[in-house]
């Protein structure tokens, strides 16, 4: 039986998903000769761990409750007293994780698993790093930092897991890996990239204003609490940046043309998310409105893309062909086309649900099993 020891960094909704699917997969896991070893679970302020990582686990009980107490908003501080393990504030969280990995780096091994949406994660994620641990993301941040930080952390490809950062559970990193490993050429990639703006434009396509559309989004969960999150195109930037840079493409996000969908005068700093939500979105629906009725015109729909070609990665509204792959997307489906010298003339097509915890959680569980031949 292969055991895989882990640390998971974040108990959002991701993170809380995964613990779900790591305990109702003990029977399907045990079938495929592999056990998840599950050390510590950490929200944005503390880590829950055993004490004794070298033989113990947070037993699946304890997991489950985790996920409960999180899931009504409450802090760590609750589950005092609950179950085996031992609770870690401040400092103490990176110390342990850091002595965990010191500990078990050379010997049984560990991911640290990240599925948190900070920036602070990355020193943590480098450190574990150089203790020849493995790393699994469903954050994009590490990913996109500067140049020297992403180098590092993906200094040994073979231990570092990060499927889940572009399109969900979708197979497109891996499916890049498998034609750059190929030796044929990629040059050109164009997605659609967004669940929440995939839905977005798909709306107003039908003659929906366009904030009708977002609100209704906001409603249903599909965008931040604050939509401008995800209008401002900047989580799609970071995916065409991850994508770019596994292409071998030297940059950091300020190369990236983005096109936001407000004026700068509407940023959250400038505007607040009342205002926006009341009067602000609305003051664009005859802009946005224009900018449909005239691709209709053409024969074309407006899809919120990404596009990797040449010396240009830009993010932005582009008018499509209505039955082109990206015109026929619908709700938030994700898809991908590659172009390459194999895939000249018809494109390399990944399409599939690009949103949501379940997804997402499954694409990260499926990246931790993949590591397993690392594990003694």
């Amino acid at each position: 039986m292969k055991t895989i020891p882990l640390i998971l960094l974040g108990c959002g909704g991701v993170g809380r998903q995964l613990i779900q699917h790591i305990v109702s997969c003990r029977s399907l896991h045990a079938d495929q000769g592999v056990r998840l070893r599950v050390l510590g679970v950490s929200d944005s302020k503390t880590l829950l761990a055993v004490s004794n990582v070298s033989t113990a686990e947070l037993d699946d009980g304890s997991l489950l409750e985790i996920c409960r107490v999180k899931s009504r908003g409450s802090s760590f501080t609750a589950l005092a007293g609950f179950g085996e393990f031992q609770v870690f504030t401040d400092l103490e969280v990176i110390r342990k994780v850091l002595d965990s990995a010191m500990l078990l780096g050379r010997s049984a091994g560990l991911a640290l698993v990240d599925c948190s949406a900070s920036s602070d994660t990355l020193k943590v994620l480098n450190q574990v790093v150089d203790l020849d641990c493995c790393v699994v993301l469903a954050n994009k941040k590490p990913l996109t930092a500067a140049l020297e930080d992403y180098d590092k952390l993906v200094s040994n490809p073979r231990c570092v897991r990060y499927e889940s950062t572009v399109g969900a559970g979708l197979p497109v990193i891996a499916s890049l890996n498998r034609i750059i490993s190929s030796g044929d050429p990629i040059n050109n990639v164009v997605g659609s990239l967004s669940g929440t703006l995939g839905y977005v434009m798909s709306e107003i396509e039908e003659g929906k204003p366009f904030s009708e559309v977002v609100k209704v989004a906001k409603a249903l969960g599909y965008t931040e609490p604050d939509p401008r999150d995800d209008l401002s195109g900047m989580d799609v930037a970071r995916k065409g940046l991850i994508v770019a840079r596994l292409l071998g493409w030297r940059i950091n996000l300020d190369n990236i043309k983005i096109e936001s969908l407000y004026p700068e005068e509407m940023a959250p700093d400038k505007m607040p998310l009342e205002d926006f939500l009341t009067t602000g979105v609305s003051s664009l629906d005859e802009s946005i409105k224009e900018r449909v009725e005239k691709a209709s015109q053409n024969g074309n729909v407006l899809r919120y893309v990404c596009v990797i070609e040449g010396s240009r990665c830009e993010v932005g509204i582009q008018e499509l062909p209505r039955n082109a792959p990206l015109g026929r997307l619908r709700g938030s489906d994700n898809v991908l086309q590659v172009y390459s010298r194999c895939y000249k003339d018809q494109p390399l097509v990944i399409q599939g649900a690009g949103a949501g915890n379940d997804t997402t959680a499954a694409g990260v569980l499926a990246d931790i099993l993949d590591l397993q031949d690392l594990f003694p």
